[in-house]
């Protein structure tokens, strides 16, 4: 059974979902004013193995993640770049589905943009004050936070608290200092539409509770995110969607940790502020996703050259165990599973399982691929290992990274017809001890784009 540690509850939690075997997951997307940071790219990758997990343990999943294309932020930028605030939030939002692509990261089932839904989000407001929870005032409109009985349940604080512990926006016009805005009025000479309170932008908590009420419905089975959304941008989804709705939002929350850099906060101004595609530019995307993964995904995170490397590592491991084993399987031989090998495998899958059933634990899943990798590299080396039992060998590891995205950067490549001749004319001569022959066959191969070496395991031939 999947258990996750629920935000709401503050506990670890059996995950049940509303219909069997169907999960409605809403993941906060990014804000498109500029290129993401290696801290955005966290709950991108955490959340979609959480996803791919759910999917091979049969689940049928709804993700939708958002984009907000309507800002403030996109529209200081469009300035910066004397582009219109939408060609800004578009160019940003083709960044991003380059650098998630380079994370491989699945495409969301629905990626509503908040510029489609102002009609959607103007009428949610409209309800919130019919029902008592908003109010309009000087152009804006802004909730009644204290009305809600249950404000503060997901924070775990109280009213008083969270006006003493964040920076709260005073006015003269708002009723209570801990008051949000739904609408903001704004000349016509900015970005604005018109609405029954005159031009203006909705608020960023609103354009949430509005696409995942009309994507997933008014309740939904798991909502995810970064720690620091908690408050106030979930806690505001919250009272929002149920004072709207009139029925519980989400049953299960989940929040990522945040990372420092080198044990400092990540900051523009500190010179510790890393883009996505900058890190990948040297290292490349997968290693960003081994990263992001190779943690408990609620623990903070800390970022240093040295971690990408060891991660970089750990990469090359699975790559090279992947590489030897389909070396081993050219030349072995048929025969069958030994009952052993069988329960080194069936092992590796149920601590795999177990692993990400007990909270997404991404660190003790690695540590089952591994164990795996270290059985193969074995078999592997034993040229009496059945060509069968390297088959399922390889089946069981490539389905266990599959769940974790990993080892796509890489490709197999298939031995070009050419090449495999080569190399059997070579193998001919070596044994015949004709190692002249042998050595211009190779550099033959070599000058064709392969390398062509013996192993333990057999003759391996590898692109250059």
């Amino acid at each position: 059974m999947i258990r996750i540690f629920n935000t709401l509850t503050n506990q670890k939690e059996p995950f049940q979902t509303i219909e069997p075997e169907k999960v409605r997951m809403y993941v906060c997307g990014p804000t498109v004013y500029n290129y993401i940071h290696i801290g955005n790219a966290r709950p991108v990758c955490v959340f979609d193995v959480f996803r791919r997990f759910l999917v091979y343990r049969g689940y049928d999943v709804t993700f939708v993640q958002n984009y907000t294309d309507v800002n403030d932020k996109i529209i200081r930028q469009a300035a910066e770049e004397q582009l219109s605030p939408e060609d800004t939030a578009k160019k940003y939002i083709a960044e991003y589905e380059k650098d998630a692509r380079g994370l491989n990261v699945l495409p969301p089932t629905v990626s509503p943009k908040v510029s489609q839904y102002i009609g959607k989000i103007i009428a949610f407001i409209r309800k919130l004050e019919e029902n008592g929870y908003a109010y309009a005032a000087g152009g804006d409109v802004y909730y009644r936070t204290r009305k809600f009985a249950g404000y503060g349940k997901l924070s775990g604080q109280s009213l008083d608290d969270l006006i003493a512990g964040a920076r709260v926006e005073v006015n003269d016009v708002k009723e209570d200092p801990l008051d949000f805005a739904l609408w903001k009025g704004c000349p016509e000479s900015e970005q604005h539409w018109d609405s029954p309170w005159g031009a203006g932008r909705p608020g960023w908590h609103i354009e949430c509770s509005c696409m995942a009420k009309d994507t997933l419905g008014d309740t939904i089975d798991l909502h995810c995110g970064g720690h620091d959304l908690i408050f106030p941008h979930h806690e505001n989804e919250i009272a929002q969607s149920e004072a709207a709705n009139g029925v519980p939002f989400s049953h299960y929350w989940m929040h990522n940790g945040h990372i420092n850099v080198d044990h400092k906060k990540m900051s523009k101004s500190l010179g510790n502020f890393f883009l996505v595609r900058d890190v990948a530019a040297q290292y490349g995307y997968e290693v960003i996703r081994y990263l992001m993964i190779q943690a408990q995904y609620r623990a903070p995170m800390n970022y240093t050259s040295d971690l990408l490397e060891a991660c970089k590592a750990s990469l090359d491991r699975l790559y090279q165990c992947r590489d030897t084993v389909q070396a081993a399987l050219r030349s072995a031989h048929s025969g069958s599973i030994s009952p052993d090998a069988q329960a080194i495998f069936d092992k590796a899958r149920a601590d795999f399982i177990a692993a990400l059933e007990d909270d997404l634990n991404t660190a003790d899943a690695l540590t089952a691929v591994f164990t795996l990798v270290r059985e193969l590299n074995i078999m592997a080396a034993d040229a009496d290992t059945a060509k069968e039992q390297l088959a399922e060998g390889a089946k069981v590891f490539a389905e266990l990274t599959d769940v974790l995205g990993l080892l796509y950067e890489r490709r197999e490549e298939s031995i070009p017809p050419e090449v495999a001749a080569l190399a059997e004319q070579r193998a001919a001569a070596r044994k015949a001890k004709d190692f002249a022959e042998a050595d211009r066959i190779r550099d033959q191969i070599t000058a064709l784009g392969w390398s062509v070496r013996e192993t333990r395991q057999g003759v391996e031939i590898r692109k250059l």
